[in-house]
């Protein structure tokens, strides 16, 4: 899993999120260093677990060929309180980290595998993630 090593700070404040003026992301949108890879198409908060099922996905699919690149880096931690707790009491411990993830990022990239393999593999790996994708190619 992915987790940063050093946090200025343990927890953070929480977005205020308009689904209706969503805003379209502006860096990492095109492919920088593979032949294929794999585009967000939709918001969503991808946690690190579903960043290394992903890559395990895309991992067994190429098997020892290749190269991926993993192109987001869950830098956001996440809180929650434990389950049956009255409200009140300030917030939650941090739970793990996540990465915001906003329509038209990049969030892999493969590269040393013929077509087919890489457009399989990337399909795989778009199944784990929580949001909507859409496989590119150069």
């Amino acid at each position: 899993m992915l987790i940063p090593k050093k946090v200025k700070h343990r927890k953070w404040q929480s977005t205020r999120r308009n689904m209706n003026k969503i805003r379209v992301e502006t860096r990492g949108t095109k492919l920088s260093f593979g032949s294929f890879g794999i585009k967000s198409l939709a918001y969503a908060r991808i946690t690190s677990n579903q960043i290394e099922a992903a890559r395990k996905a895309m991992s067994r699919a190429i098997k020892k060929t290749g190269k991926i690149w993993i192109r987001i880096f869950p830098d956001r931690p996440f809180t929650s309180k434990p389950p049956e707790v009255p409200m009140g009491k300030g917030k939650g411990d941090p739970e793990g980290y996540c990465f915001e993830v906003y329509p038209g990022r990049m969030l892999f990239e493969i590269d040393g595998v013929d077509e087919a393999t890489a457009l399989e593999s990337l399909a795989r790996a778009g199944d784990k993630l929580p949001v909507t994708t859409k496989v590119v190619r150069r």
